[in-house]
């Protein structure tokens, strides 16, 4: 994509300035968080690019550098938030810009946002474990984009890189929401039985 080509390195050299703030960073961390962009870009049918409007010469680089760094603080405010209750966590760049819209979230909205972000990390980390190291990238690739941008099989078969027809993509999708599903139930059912195992424990106790 012509788009990719010209912008990549934009992206990924936001991606590691923002990224290494937080003294957190490695390189498989530096390419999630540059999917975690494209795929915030490729959202509701792209959006923000849709929506954006040029001022000036130029004005394109200054917005997806906001929204990759955006995209970063956010990864790191949810994993800071969930691992020590919100602490320690630097000034993130919506405050450093005084963006109101963040500003003004209820803390129900946003513990909502954190446990999505949770959520998203768990299938993930689920896809990760399960798919072979020489199908991963392209399964995730189908997979967050069929999920979190609402893409259509067909949208998505036609991208570069991806080399499958729709009813390939089509059969990815199915075999991979399958393979979370089985996942996330299985996980469900050892917790269960877990709990039970504690409450009988304690009865005879």
């Amino acid at each position: 994509m012509e788009f990719v080509r010209r912008f990549h390195p934009l992206i990924a050299t936001a991606v590691f300035r923002t990224a290494r703030n937080y003294g957190e960073f490695t390189p498989t961390l530096h390419d999630d968080l540059i999917q975690e962009t494209y795929l915030k870009l490729c959202a509701d049918d792209c959006r923000l690019l849709r929506n954006f409007r040029s001022r000036h010469q130029g004005a394109i680089f200054g917005f997806l550098k906001v929204v990759t760094a955006n995209v970063v603080h956010d990864h790191f405010k949810a994993s800071h938030a969930a691992k020590r209750g919100g602490r320690g966590v630097p000034a993130s760049f919506e405050e450093e810009q005084g963006d109101q819209a963040h500003a003004k979230e209820s803390p129900r909205c946003n513990s909502s946002r954190i446990e999505q972000t949770i959520l998203v990390q768990e299938i993930d980390c689920c896809l990760k474990r399960a798919i072979s190291p020489a199908e991963l990238s392209r399964c995730r690739r189908i997979f967050w984009l069929y999920y979190r941008c609402g893409l259509s099989a067909r949208a998505i078969a036609s991208l570069p890189d991806i080399n499958l027809t729709t009813k390939g993509v089509e059969s990815t999708i199915f075999r991979l929401s399958g393979l979370v599903r089985t996942t996330f139930e299985k996980a469900k059912y050892e917790k269960a039985s877990l709990r039970n195992n504690s409450t009988l424990e304690q009865k005879r106790a």
